[in-house]
């Protein structure tokens, strides 16, 4: 449950060697995502199905959580397919909403600076990759991006963490993951990643929401020390 009350990170650098960043929630802010599938795509979906907005976004959220924590949640030409839209397009016309998290530049710089491998991680799908590092030109800092559907598991289950030790080659006892999502933490704690921080406000548009789990930060100046 969240709390209030914050987890303050307390670690060494010099304890670890690759970082495993998150994508949306954690360097991008999630409102652009939230925003998408809450309010936009029901109201195209509604439009072309003469519903109203409410009525379309009740069905959507009800196919939204059948697939949540599997791969088809964040696959775009699955839902391309089940909604009769062209999801990436649509996502291209909000494009102006993506925004990268405060201090995230200062972190990747930082990050670099002392000598860290750092991967992008992430349950979204490639071609929603794709747009995302194209309007953030975030892809320069990254020594790899994985996508979950590469791995064939998402984050929430313990196995994408040992499928990916096999593609990255890290040392787990050595290795920092950021996420803003308690279960894809919870994930890497039972496959005993080494560090792990909670990323407690992934929306600019919602309040901060510490876990009562994990070490917390609300944005990645916290990680400069």
């Amino acid at each position: 449950m969240p709390t209030t009350i914050q987890i303050k990170p307390d670690f060494s650098w010099s304890a670890i060697d690759t970082i495993l960043l998150d994508m949306d929630g954690t360097l991008l802010d999630k409102y652009f995502d939230d925003f998408f599938w809450e309010e936009y795509v029901p109201k195209i979906f509604g439009e072309q199905n003469r519903m109203t907005p409410e009525q379309a976004r009740k069905e959507l959220l009800k196919r939204y959580q059948a697939v949540e924590s599997t791969l088809q949640w964040t696959d775009l030409d699955y839902w391309s397919e089940q909604l009769g839209l062209d999801i990436p397009e649509l996502k291209c016309k909000v494009d102006h909403l993506i925004q990268v998290h405060p201090f995230v530049l200062d972190f990747l710089q930082f990050i670099r600076k002392i000598g860290k491998k750092i991967h992008l991680v992430t349950n979204a799908h490639s071609k929603t990759l794709e747009i995302k590092l194209r309007k953030t030109a975030l892809g320069e800092w990254f020594d790899r991006n994985v996508c979950a559907e590469e791995v064939g598991e998402a984050k929430e289950h313990p196995a994408f963490w040992d499928r990916l030790e096999g593609i990255l080659h890290y040392d787990r006892k050595r290795t920092l993951l950021a996420d803003d999502t308690a279960k894809v933490l919870r994930s890497a704690r039972e496959y005993e990643m080494g560090f792990l921080i909670f990323v407690a406000r992934p929306s600019s548009r919602l309040p901060v929401r510490y876990s009562h789990e994990f070490p917390s930060i609300v944005t990645f100046d916290e990680l400069i020390f």
